[in-house]
C-alpha cells in the first residue's frame, strides 16, 4: 500500500511535468505558425534550438513548480469538500487562495504604476508625421540612411508598412536569423537544402518585395543568434576549428548574399558583432568580400560591436560604410538633461570623426537604441526582462532625450552616413506602451522625435 502511494505521486508529478512540456511546446508552436512558420519547421526549431536552452528550462521549471503547486490546491479543496462540504471548501479557497492571489496582484499593479507614472510634458506635434502613405526620397539629396530595424512580419504587411512610414523611415533593416548551439559550436545548424529558399526566406522575400512597392529601401542584416552565449564571444581552440566554422558561416551568409541580389535589396550586411572571429581570420574575411561581390552587386557594410571590435576591422575600405553598433554610454546619471546627453556625444564624435578620415569611408550606425527607462543612457546595450517594470523606473522623458541628442550632434556631421533605430516590432499595441520600458519607441514620444529629424534634409 506505502508503495502504491508512492506511485500514484509520482505519476502526478510526472504527469503535471509533461503539461508543463506540452503547454510551452503548444504555445511556442502557435506563435511561430502564426509567423508563417509550416508544422514541421515550427516543431523542429523547439527541439533543435528552443528545448536545450538553459533559459528556456529555467522558465520551463517555473512553469512546472507553478502548475503542480495549482494541482496541490486542487487536491487540498478537494478533500475538504469531500470531507466537510462546499461551505467550508470555498471560505478556504477565499481565505488561502484567493485573498492572497488579490493581494498579491493589487501589490504588483501598484507597484507597475509607480514605476511607470511620470509627469511627461511632451508635445506630440502631429506635422511631422508623413501622412503621404509612400516614402520620401530625402536620401537621394543628402545620402542619409533614415532607417528602423523591423520586427513581427507577417504575409500581410500593408498597416504594418502604413504604420512605419508616418515616421519618415526610408529604409528598413530586415533581420533574418542564423542559428549555433553556443559559444564553441563548430557550426551554425542547416537551415535548408541545395541552397533553395525556405518558407522562412520566402516570407522575407515578400516583405522586401512589399517595402520597395513603396519606394523604402532594404537593409538586409543576417544575425548570428547562438541558443547560449554572445556572438562576440565564440571560442574556439585550434585553427582548423575556425576554418570549419568560418566554412560553415560564409555558406549561409552567401546564400543570403543571393537573396539580397535576387529581391535588388540596395544594403548587404556581411555580418554582426563576430568580434573573436574578426580578430582571429581577418584573411577569411577579405575572400568573403570578394565573393559576395561576385554574387552581390549593392552597397556592402559590417556591423562590429561599438567596444573592443570596429577598430580591429582591417576591411572597411571594401566596404561602402563602416557599421557601427552605436550604443555608447553617453551619461554616470539616470533621468539626464538634454545638454548632459550631447555633451556626453562629444568624446565619441572626436575619435568617429577621425575613424571615418582615417579609412576614407562614412560611418553608418547599424544600430542605436535607448530603452524608455531612467537608465538608458547609462549602459544603452544592456537588454531589458519581463519583469524589469516592477524594480526599474520608466521614462519616456529618457528616451526621446537621448533621441534628441544624438540627431542634434551627429546629423550635420560630414562622416555621418545615418542609423538605424533599434527596435521597432510590428505586433506591438498602443495601449502597452504605457508599461513598456524596452527598446521600442512606437507609440512614445521617441517616435515623434524620430520623425521630426527623419523629415530633416541632413548636411
Amino acid at each position: 500500500m506505502k508503495y502504491s502511494g508512492h506511485k500514484k505521486h509520482i505519476n502526478r508529478v510526472f504527469w503535471v511535468y509533461l503539461g508543463a512540456w506540452g503547454l510551452s511546446f503548444f504555445l511556442f508552436l502557435w506563435q511561430l505558425l502564426q509567423r508563417g512558420r509550416t508544422l514541421t519547421e515550427s516543431a523542429n526549431i523547439f527541439f533543435t534550438e528552443v528545448a536545450p536552452n538553459k533559459t528556456f528550462l529555467i522558465l520551463l521549471h517555473l512553469l512546472f513548480a507553478l502548475l503542480f503547486l495549482l494541482f496541490l490546491a486542487f487536491r487540498y479543496l478537494q478533500k475538504v469538500f469531500k470531507r466537510s462540504g462546499a461551505k467550508p471548501m470555498f471560505k478556504r479557497l477565499g481565505l488561502y487562495f484567493v485573498l492572497p492571489f488579490t493581494l498579491l496582484f493589487a501589490g504588483v499593479k501598484t507597484l507597475v504604476h509607480v514605476n511607470t507614472y511620470e509627469p511627461v510634458t511632451f508635445s506630440w506635434d502631429e506635422r511631422v508625421m508623413n501622412s503621404s502613405g509612400r516614402a520620401g526620397n530625402l536620401y537621394e539629396l543628402d545620402g542619409m540612411h533614415r532607417g528602423i530595424s523591423v520586427f513581427g512580419w507577417r504575409n500581410a504587411n500593408e498597416q504594418a508598412i502604413a504604420d512605419l512610414l508616418k515616421t519618415n523611415a526610408e529604409w528598413v533593416a530586415i533581420i533574418p536569423f542564423m542559428y549555433q548551439e553556443n559559444e564553441g559550436s563548430l557550426e551554425l545548424r542547416p537551415d535548408r537544402k541545395d541552397d533553395a529558399f525556405n518558407r522562412n526566406d520566402s516570407l522575407f522575400i515578400t516583405v522586401i518585395n512589399d517595402l520597395h512597392g513603396k519606394d523604402i529601401q532594404v537593409h538586409l542584416k543576417p544575425h548570428l543568434w547562438l541558443g547560449q552565449g554572445w556572438r562576440s564571444d565564440i571560442t574556439l581552440h585550434t585553427d582548423t576549428d575556425w576554418d570549419t566554422w568560418f566554412n560553415s558561416y560564409r555558406s549561409q551568409i552567401l546564400h543570403y548574399a543571393k537573396m539580397a541580389q535576387l529581391t535588388g535589396v540596395e544594403l548587404f550586411c556581411i555580418g554582426t558583432e563576430l568580434r573573436t572571429s574578426i580578430k582571429t581570420q581577418p584573411e577569411a574575411w577579405h575572400t568573403l568580400i570578394a565573393d559576395i561581390r561576385k554574387i552581390y552587386d549593392g552597397q556592402l557594410t559590417y556591423a562590429a560591436n561599438w567596444h573592443d571590435e570596429y577598430e580591429y576591422v582591417t576591411f572597411w575600405q571594401e566596404l561602402d560604410y563602416i557599421g557601427i553598433q552605436a550604443y555608447f554610454p553617453l551619461t554616470k546619471t539616470r533621468n539626464p538633461d538634454l545638454e548632459i546627453i550631447q555633451k556626453g556625444w562629444q568624446p565619441h564624435i572626436e575619435t568617429l570623426s577621425a575613424f571615418s578620415e582615417k579609412h576614407r569611408t562614412p560611418i553608418l550606425f547599424t544600430e542605436v537604441g535607448y530603452k524608455s527607462e531612467s537608465s538608458a543612457t547609462i549602459k544603452p546595450w544592456e537588454w531589458g526582462h519581463a519583469l524589469q517594470v516592477l524594480i526599474k523606473k520608466k521614462s519616456d522623458r529618457t528616451q526621446y532625450l537621448a533621441y534628441e541628442a544624438l540627431f542634434s550632434e551627429l546629423w550635420q556631421q560630414d562622416w555621418f552616413a545615418g542609423v538605424y533605430i533599434w527596435e521597432w516590432n510590428t505586433r506591438s499595441k498602443k495601449e502597452s506602451a504605457d508599461t513598456d520600458l524596452d527598446f521600442s519607441p512606437r507609440f512614445k514620444p521617441a517616435e515623434n522625435v524620430i520623425a521630426k529629424w527623419f523629415g530633416r534634409q541632413s548636411h
